[in-house]
This record gives C-alpha cells, structure tokens and sequence, in this order.
C-alpha cells in the first residue's frame, strides 16, 4: 500500500492518496484545487487515479474533485445523501472500493454536514482491523467537527449534533484502539476549537484524550461542542454551495497578470478591491488607500475569505517575487477574480504617490496613555470567543475578525479606534478594513494582546 498524507498549513487541510502499487490504482480524498502535487506523485509512482472521494461538501476550501476527474477521467464519490450539479458516485455505508489487495471502506458519519463519510483504509483486503481511518470532519485530534456551519443548510445545529454524536461516540469509538486517525484538518482551522497540531493519531488515544469521544450523553456532547465555537469565516458559506456546483477549473498555467500603475488606478476605480499581502509594517509605511491588508505569511486565504466579498475583483500588491502564490492561495476557497498585480510594487507605489496612505499602530503604553484621557478611543478586540475569554481590555469592544464585516455599524464612528487580536495580524487586518469603510483615525495594537498583557496584566 502507498498512503500519502498532504499538509497544507495555510488552510490547515490535510488530503490523502491510497494506492495498490502492485495494481496501479490509487484514489484521492479531500484534494485541494491545485492538483499538480498528486499527478506528479501518481506519474511517479506508476499509478492511475481512478477515483477522487470527497468526505463532505467542504465549506472552508475549494475542492478539487472536478480538476481531478477531467485530468485523469476519475469518478467522483461523496456519501449517498450528497446532491450535485455533476455526476457523482454515490457512497453507501459499509461499500468497499478495491484497488487490488488494498481496500476502501465507506462509513457513513453525518453530523458535520449530513452526507458526511469516513473512509476505512485496509492494507490487505482480508485484514481483520483497519490500518486507518480518514475522518474527514467528523472527529479531528483533540476536537469534533462542529455542527453549526452553514455548510449544511437547512439543517439545525441540533440535528446535526444528534447525528455527530452518533457517529463518534457510537461509530468511530466503536473501532479498535489500533486503528490509526487521519482527519480533513489540522491546528487553526475554523471548523473546530480544539484541533492538535498532531497530523495523525490512534482511535484509542482519541478515546483517552479527546474531550468530545469521552462517554457521555446526547445533551452533553452537544453543548460540548457547540460551546465557544470560533466565528465562521463569511466564504464558508459560499463554498459550500461552490462544491456542490459544476464550477470553471482551475488553470495553473493562469498567471497573475501584472499591472502598470494606470491599468491599476483604472480597474481600483472600476470597484475592485485591493488586497494587500505584504507585512504590517511595510504595509503601515504606504500602501494604495482603501487597500486591505492580509499578509501572506499567515492564514491568508481563511483571512481574505472573512474580509472580502466572493463576488468582488480584486487587485494584488504582493511581496516581491510571491504574486503567483497569492493567486493560488486565493483560487483554493474559489476566489478566481483577480484582474491583476502591481508590477514591481514598490517603485508603482511610488507612481501612485498621490494615492497611497500610512497607517498608524500604537504600543501598549501609548494605548495605556491614550486611555486615560477624557474622551478616550474605542478598544476594538478582534479575537475569537475562545481567546477573549483567557483575558480581555477592560472596556474593550469585542467582534471576532470574522464577524466585522457584517458589523462594522456597532464601531462608534464619532471615536478613535485601536483594534487589537492577539499577536498584531488580525488587528492589521481589521484596522485596514474599517479605513476602507472610511473609518479615518483607526490604529492597530502592536504586539497584540500579548503586549497588553505583558505590560499591564493586572489590568
């Protein structure tokens, strides 16, 4: 058997390829959108991609089910109460899929979403015991998929919670101890609270340590897992719908087309957004006004799904040398409108003179200071439930990062703000939001809540 575990940290997504190396035949599960890692693997290998299965309609990234089957003639399988725009292989629980000796099996594990499956890997089709199992969303390491996402529309949170409990405590903490865990998602992922950095586990160690698998009643699973739940990305729900449509492919041989500083004043005048990837203090030194700033080196892509509309084009400043990267990333949660990049950056930037802004950022003693006066500024915080509730500003403002968007009407506009997460990325991104939406004197928090804290934790 050849089993291969893809990680991508930025999405904290994980995909897997299962193959027979004496047949040849292997099949993908959960792959992302930009598919040239497994066919170079599969060529590699001697290997033909018969099948691509997806354990769920994913709400957190574009799927790559549809680029994988028109490059190889792969199927397409989901759970049997899946319903697509394209041809699909409906799953059934308990189905095996033969490669040769190696063998799939299909578990039914609805809770996350209703069609929801798991996939049990055998190495020898006879084996008594599984070598593993792909979870999918239905049990992460250390956490559950949770049952409130609006990937399952139409169906509540309760009856969900009612079928996830079922699924784990009764279906995937009924397997052998042995059985190793392989799920969908990793540390960081808005699809539960409580996701280990740990890329793979045991069925048995998730039985001791998880919270969620520990014997306990219907009612109590689910205010367990519904509990200081992170605040759901606004893409989730656009792709959720996305994965269940016959959508345009992706094209790696695209390329981020670069802009000269007219073509870029024209098309941002047009409407298109411009997001800005490069680092905070780069970007607070210039950057195009009204331009949002999500640096690369972070979750960006989880990121620019919570900020900016699906619908919307956008423009790309991007740190030198990365404006192919930030199409991709972008292109994986389905956001395929970019009209372009600046072409060196910094001397079009300089072009744009006329247009471009500075933001400002202060310390926690200057915050503290600011604070005192009279007529004080608003203390935004943009951290999720979970975090805030380890400690928060007295007096602050709480919306999740996620959240704003949608909010922004309940940040007094007649005050200073100064907006702060917990180490300083959100709050550039957030402070950069709210200037677009014409807030003008914003601020973020250096060093985030952990400078506050370290300062003044007594406060």
């Amino acid at each position: 058997m050849l089993f291969t575990q893809y990680y991508l940290d930025c999405l904290s997504q994980a995909s897997y390829l299962v193959a027979d190396e004496r047949t040849g035949r292997a099949v993908l599960v959960d792959p992302r959108r930009d598919i040239g890692e497994y066919l170079a693997d599969a060529r590699a290998h001697g290997l033909t991609i018969e099948g691509v299965i997806n354990t769920h309609f994913h709400a957190d990234f574009l799927a790559g089910h549809l680029e994988v089957a028109a490059a190889t003639g792969a199927w397409i399988g989901y759970g049997r109460r899946a319903e697509t725009e394209y041809p699909i292989r409906k799953l059934a629980d308990g189905e095996r899929i033969s490669l040769g000796d190696v063998t799939l099996e299909i578990m039914e594990t609805p809770g996350h979403t209703p069609e929801s499956i798991s996939v049990l890997v055998y190495e020898h089709a006879a084996d008594p015991v599984p070598h593993g199992v792909l979870t999918g969303d239905a049990l992460f390491i250390g956490d559950v998929g949770r049952p409130d996402l609006l990937a399952s529309l139409g169906v509540t949170a309760e009856e969900l919670g009612a079928m996830l409990y079922d699924s784990v405590q009764r279906k995937l903490m009924g397997l052998p101890d042995e059985v190793r865990v392989f799920p969908a998602h990793g540390a960081g992922s808005a699809c539960g609270k409580n996701l280990s950095t740990e890329r793979q586990s045991t069925i048995g160690e998730q039985r001791r340590t998880n919270y969620a698998c520990a014997p306990m009643s219907q009612g109590q699973f689910l205010a367990l897992v519904t509990g200081g739940q992170p605040a759901a990305p606004g893409y989730f729900a656009f792709d959720a719908v996305l994965n269940r449509r016959a959508h345009e492919l992706f094209d790696s041989r695209a390329t981020a087309r670069p802009l000269t500083a007219a073509e870029f004043a024209g098309a941002r005048a047009d409407g298109a957004v411009v997001v800005d990837a490069r680092d905070p203090q780069e970007f607070a030194a210039g950057h195009v006004a009204g331009a949002i700033n999500i640096p690369a080196d972070g979750r960006f892509a989880e990121t620019a799904g919570s900020v900016v509309a699906p619908d919307r084009a956008v423009l790309v400043v991007a740190p030198e040398g990365r404006e192919e990267e930030i199409v991709v990333r972008l292109a994986r949660i389905g956001f395929d409108r970019v009209l372009g990049h600046l072409r060196d950056a910094g001397a079009t930037l300089a072009e744009l003179a006329s247009e471009t802004s500075r933001a400002s950022r202060v310390t926690a003693t200057e915050l503290r200071a600011a604070l005192d006066r009279a007529e004080p500024p608003v203390v935004l915080d943009v951290r999720n439930i979970g975090e805030r509730e380890q400690g928060a500003i007295a007096g602050s403002l709480h919306i999740p990062l996620a959240e704003l968007t949608r909010r922004l009407d309940e940040v007094p506009a007649d005050r200073p703000v100064v907006v702060h997460c917990a180490g300083g990325y959100r709050s550039s991104v957030a402070a950069s939001l709210l200037r677009s939406a014409g807030r003008r004197d914003v601020s973020d928090l250096l060093g985030g809540y952990g400078a506050w804290r370290a300062a003044y934790a007594q406060v």
